[in-house]
């Protein structure tokens, strides 16, 4: 082996994280992720923007009450991408490239006929469930039509979702930036041509983000069939007296190259080990869209305009948590990869260097919220809206400022519980955060009013993260291992 294959194999196979300072290896693949879900949340951004700027309250409202279970699904698609990758990472880190391609295309075939299951059973009870949640009557119509539309597309939404996470999970986490850099401008260019020119309302929006899920779906699959084409060549053996034997394995590979990505498309014993990882992870992934979804119904209660007003700070809250999360993303595939590597150290190092990141992005984000919470909540409202709207959505902000430290903190705890595999504690933590938010919004909302819906929210938070924390230093969590 000559001096300059280490660098090549390791450019070849973006390899980062389990080499150089892990605060730098970290951050760099950290940013791209974060950059990435931002836009991601200009899916549902652009479509509440644009109703509720050229169309009205009642359709941003009808909008909002789909958010909650729209931003579930979404979660479980990142979240089921997230799990199944600790996997494809794990074999990574330890170099078994076949093993590798197979855990991707298991993840794609499972994830697609769960999202056609559930693109079916949404198609069958949106109306149900709007109606379950209290939707206000006058907004249940439009509502229902942006659930259907929404629901045709999941497939799109789970395979893009899957597609990304596999690139992260390979150290490539630019890939999937630059294709949701693309569709969220698409989906803003064909909202506005949907609603402005064809005056299709709420159906526009969703139809618009159908198509830009469905067109980036496409190209990320074709994207990832070159990726995994980089991984076609085996390691070569050291040493100058096995050259006759490198030559013959090298050829060997060459010759399964073409063949071992389309021969080994599904392994059940994977699925096991992805599940078991993939099902806490969409609960963590989504604990904050559960939430919101199991209170809707508390909220609606207030009626359409504090709904409209707590929409659109929920829609800034899910922006703010998007640092937090992707760096908890970022962790877990740093610990995975370091897992499959042997080198647990080198985890406990990554995690301290994240812990630092999730102050400086939390200080950032209260003091953005606190300076420009009214011209914020403004940007969501046409022109002379309801000034309680308008109250509710600048309360909520006002609040929750102070607090995203706090999921920062339970996000990168998680994500090292999550990217060892251990598995136990992490889900019971997150469970116990959704039982608190939903107890106490549901408990208190009458004597608090809906301020009761964002006091449970920090409340769940820092919860989980004192559980989380407490398994991490037990340090059981360095048993654990997803691969052999």
């Amino acid at each position: 082996m000559t001096g300059a294959e280490p660098m090549k194999r390791d450019r070849r196979n973006n390899r980062n994280m389990i080499e150089g300072a892990p605060q730098k290896a970290l951050f760099f693949f950290a940013l791209p992720m974060i950059l990435g879900n931002l836009f991601q949340q200009f899916y549902n951004m652009a479509d509440s923007v644009i109703v509720g700027r050229f169309v009205g309250e009642d359709a941003f409202a009808a909008v909002g009450a789909s958010y909650a279970l729209t931003t579930v699904f979404v979660m479980l698609a990142i979240g089921g991408g997230t799990g199944s990758s600790v996997v494809t990472s794990q074999y990574l880190g330890a170099g078994k490239y076949r093993e590798m391609k197979t855990s991707v295309s298991t993840a794609l075939l499972s994830f697609l006929g769960l999202a056609m299951g559930l693109s079916l059973f949404g198609l069958g009870c949106s109306g149900v469930i709007l109606r379950a949640l209290h939707t206000p009557d006058n907004i249940l119509a439009e509502a229902g039509t942006y659930l259907k539309i929404y629901f045709c597309g999941l497939p799109f939404l789970f395979m893009y979702n899957i597609l990304a996470a596999m690139f992260n999970a390979m150290g490539d986490s630019r890939t999937p930036l630059y294709l949701l850099i693309f569709s969220s401008l698409l989906n803003v260019a064909l909202d506005i041509v949907f609603v402005t020119q064809f005056d299709l309302g709420v159906a526009g929006v969703a139809i618009a983000t159908v198509l830009a899920q469905g067109i980036s779906a496409v190209i990320s699959f074709r994207l990832l069939l070159k990726k995994l084409g980089q991984y076609g060549e085996a390691e070569l053996p050291e040493g100058a007296g096995m050259v006759l034997e490198a030559a013959q394995h090298a050829q060997d590979s060459a010759k399964e190259a073409g063949t071992e990505w389309m021969r080994r498309l599904f392994d059940g014993s994977m699925l096991g080990r992805m599940i078991k990882v993939a099902i806490p992870t969409m609960l963590q992934q989504s604990i904050v869209s559960i939430g919101m979804l199991l209170v809707q119904s508390v909220v609606n209660g207030f009626g359409s305009s504090v709904l409209a007003g707590y929409t659109a700070g929920t829609r800034i809250e899910s922006i703010c948590i998007v640092p937090m999360i992707a760096t908890g993303n970022a962790v877990s595939t740093f610990t995975a990869q370091n897992m499959g590597a042997g080198r647990t150290e080198r985890v406990k190092q990554g995690y301290r260097a994240a812990r630092l990141l999730v102050y400086g992005f939390a200080v950032f984000i209260c003091a953005v919220l606190l300076l420009f919470k009214n011209q914020i909540i403004g940007a969501f409202m046409e022109e002379g809206s309801n000034a309680i709207a308008h109250s509710t959505g600048v309360a909520y902000l006002s609040f929750i400022a102070f607090f995203f430290v706090c999921i920062g903190l339970k996000a990168t705890t998680d994500g090292v519980l999550r990217g060892s595999g251990d598995v136990v504690v992490f889900t019971a933590a997150n469970l116990v955060n959704l039982t608190i938010r939903v107890a106490v919004a549901n408990l208190c909302a009458p004597v608090w009013g809906v301020a009761a819906v964002w006091y449970a929210v920090p409340m769940g938070w820092t919860t989980n993260y004192l559980i989380s924390l407490c398994r991490y230093l037990s340090g059981k969590w360095k048993e654990k291992k997803l691969i052999h």
